[in-house]
């Protein structure tokens, strides 16, 4: 999986630069031939404008949030974008500024108020960001984009217009929940956000929204907290990006990234900070696993424990013989990706961008085997009894089990991200295999399948050309798990005419399908679905 091409050109800075919106879809130019089942649309979200006016955001999480969607019939291609209406987005268009705080910007008063003004302006408090630039998925008959906020805004995903903001605090004891819930066949959401538990203590909430109702209310409005895991510092939560499910548990992992809460509350309201300001890595405590189960949703006091990683992305969970498998895309270390990921570095030059990929954390796939029996009289000894991995659990003398992972991908700088499976048939359950976007220094220039079991992989590449995360189709008379196409949205800067398309490609072997090109350049996304 490792990537065979170098970016001397720098074409990657294209896609971290502002666009405009379509008054209406454009008609693609179809090479190849699309499958008459692929009927539906790919709903994308993402970074679309980077500056408003002269004042510049600064990190890839900031740009205001941008709806893509491929709608693909009768073998016909067309694509259509639109900004979506945030508090964020509508009123720096209408003051033309930064009004609203961003992740790695910060937003300053007004400067045409007088002193007295802008004094007061500070101490009003946090305004937390709706910026909705990371992912879209359903509750219910409706879709959300979504943040990693309190706030995700419906849309319509035929037109793109944006409907309503919702605030799930009054719905649910949460500060925020992830962009990457995980959905059960029936319609039920789950997600997880930290919350304020005893004694003022910080925790984090597993939270439960039920499927589609008869009487055709909101879901949200029965939403509940399932189940409570405490955190490892009391006034400093760990940042979670996803989280593992199986058929019977949750699966949390509390990294050493951490959000440092009273930084959070007070510095930021007196002066110009932003959240990744609030961010810290403890370098004492590793990474710590937990457990609950689902049904009835109770925390398994079990200590699991390993050394220090960042985790954005849970590739696949499942139970197998007394044990639960977890696969992760890990980074090494505690020293937050996030540092390295500021338009500034990405924007670089090909030389120094490696450059800044050498100091930061390498990427590797692991997988980690968590025992559900533990006995204590077993101390010293390895309890992991699957035959298929290497991975290990050893009882230590304080009651916790020490993890070490079997590593599945590992190459420097050579990262396996945005990972995908077969989500409908195989979330949760023991799988083959996985997708993914393939990270060269940052950069994203591949796409991957890895066989979690054999360790064999794949990869579509081209020169020059930046794909997105690929997504999974399963076709619909699929016999193996990989029966399907993946679709990614890839940009090739360096051509004069149709710089961008819909790339289809076989799942079972990554050979190319079809392509839909258009005559506009698409700027970075990050996460997204398909609708049939």
């Amino acid at each position: 999986m490792y990537s065979i091409l170098e970016h001397p050109a720098g074409g990657y800075k294209k896609i971290f630069e502002s666009c405009d919106e379509l008054a209406e879809p454009i008609p693609a130019h179809v090479s190849g031939k699309i499958p008459a089942w692929l009927t539906g649309s790919l709903l994308r979200v993402g970074p679309g404008l980077f500056e408003i006016g002269d004042e510049p955001f600064y990190h890839i999480f900031d740009g205001q949030a941008l709806i893509h969607k491929f709608d693909l019939k009768d073998g016909h291609v067309t694509y259509y974008r639109r900004f979506i209406r945030t508090d964020a987005y509508v009123r720096a268009m209408t003051e033309k500024r930064i009004v609203i705080t961003e992740f790695g910007t910060a937003a300053y008063p007004d400067p045409c108020k007088n002193i007295f003004s802008r004094f007061f302006t500070y101490f009003q408090g946090i305004e937390v960001t709706d910026n909705c630039l990371v992912n879209i998925y359903p509750i219910g008959e409706d879709f959300y984009a979504c943040t990693e906020t309190n706030y995700i805004t419906k849309v319509d995903p035929d037109t793109l217009e944006t409907i309503k903001k919702v605030d799930l605090c009054n719905y649910l004891s949460v500060n925020g929940v992830t962009a990457h819930p995980h959905t059960e066949p029936d319609g039920t959401v789950y997600n997880i956000g930290n919350c304020f538990g005893k004694n003022m203590s910080l925790a984090y909430n597993i939270v439960k929204i039920p499927p589609p109702q008869d009487d055709k209310s909101d879901p949200i409005e029965k939403s509940k907290v399932l189940v409570q895991f405490p955190s490892s510092e009391r006034f400093k939560p760990s940042y979670v990006h996803s989280f593992g499910m199986t058929e019977n548990y949750f699966v949390f992992v509390e990294t050493p990234v951490k959000i440092n809460l009273l930084k959070f509350l007070t510095s930021w309201s007196i002066r110009g900070t932003n959240y990744m300001d609030c961010f810290e890595s403890n370098d004492k405590m590793g990474t710590w696993f937990h457990l609950a189960t689902k049904n009835p949703g109770e925390y398994i006091d079990h200590k699991f424990r390993t050394s220090a990683f960042n985790l954005f992305h849970h590739i696949n969970c499942y139970e197998d013989q007394g044990f639960i498998v977890v696969d992760l895309c890990t980074w090494k270390g505690h020293d937050f990706v996030y540092n390295y990921l500021y338009l500034a570095n990405v924007r670089q030059n090909w030389d120094e961008v490696k450059k800044a990929a050498m100091r930061a954390p390498q990427p590797e796939v692991r997988r980690y085997v968590l025992p559900l029996d533990i006995h204590r009289e077993e101390q010293g000894k390895n309890l992991v009894s699957l035959p298929y991995t290497t991975a290990t659990a050893v009882m230590c003398s304080d009651g916790s089990v020490w993890l070490e992972p079997e590593v599945l991908f590992s190459g420097p700088r050579q990262a396996f991200e945005f990972p995908q499976i077969n989500y409908k048939k195989y979330c949760g359950k023991n799988y083959t295999f996985a997708y993914g976007l393939g990270l060269n220094h940052f950069v994203p220039d591949r796409i991957c399948k890895l066989n979690v079991k054999s360790k064999e992989t794949w990869i579509w590449q081209e020169p020059d050309a930046y794909p997105s995360e690929p997504l999974f189709v399963q076709s619909p008379d699929a016999k193996d798990e990989d029966d399907g196409v993946l679709l990614s949205i890839v940009v090739k800067p360096g051509v004069t005419q149709r710089p961008a398309f819909l790339l289809i490609l076989n799942a079972t072997d990554l050979t190319e399908i079809a392509r839909a090109e258009v005559d506009v350049m698409i700027p970075v996304t990050l996460h997204g679905m398909y609708k049939p």
